[in-house]
Parts: C-alpha cells; sequence; structure tokens
C-alpha cells in the first residue's frame, strides 16, 4: 500500500490509486483525485459520487445500468462525464474499492 497527500491529509491508497478507506473521503478529496485524472467535477458528477457512495454503504452492487437507473445520469452520460472506464474511474474518484467487475 501507499500513502497521498490531499489537502495536508496523509491518505493510504492502494496500488492503483484507490482509497483504502472509504471513511476518508471528501468532496474535496474527490476533487483532487478527478484533477489526476484530468476531471473537473460539477454538481452532476459530485451528485453521482454520492449516489454511488450511499449505494455501497447499503451493500448494493454498482454497475453502470444501476447508475443510469439513478435518474441522474443515463448510460451516455454517465460515460460523457466519466469517459474511458467510468464505473472504475467514479469509483476511484467516489473512495469506493475498484469493482470486481472491472479488470
Amino acid at each position: 500500500m501507499a500513502t497521498k497527500n490531499y489537502l495536508g491529509k496523509t491518505i493510504e491508497i492502494t496500488d492503483e490509486g484507490y482509497l483504502v478507506n472509504p471513511n476518508d473521503w471528501t468532496p474535496e478529496i474527490a476533487k483532487e483525485i478527478a484533477k489526476e485524472d484530468g476531471l473537473t467535477l460539477s454538481d452532476k458528477h459530485l451528485a453521482i459520487l454520492n449516489y454511488m457512495r450511499q449505494k455501497h454503504e447499503k451493500g448494493e452492487t454498482l454497475t453502470i445500468r444501476a447508475i443510469s437507473k439513478s435518474g441522474i445520469v443515463d448510460i451516455k452520460g454517465f460515460y460523457e462525464l466519466f469517459p474511458g472506464a467510468p464505473l472504475k474511474l467514479a469509483s476511484k474518484i467516489a473512495g469506493l474499492p475498484k469493482p470486481s467487475s472491472c479488470v
């Protein structure tokens, strides 16, 4: 495991950059993680991240289809907001573990 300094706080991360402890996450830290991936977070980004965190806390499996049913964004919009591998990237920014469905 490695550590990263976000906003003056040392946080433990995995080798792929995911937070080890989801409780270390804050919206401000999310913005810093997003910057590293070339993203600037909007209110819509944050709404999706908060939705994902709520579902994760309930023990629900996160999928692209489930996120598209959130009422926040459709699948196309999810890919536009989190380009490339949206579930993997959004999970990382949300401070959640890497989804098991992602390679």
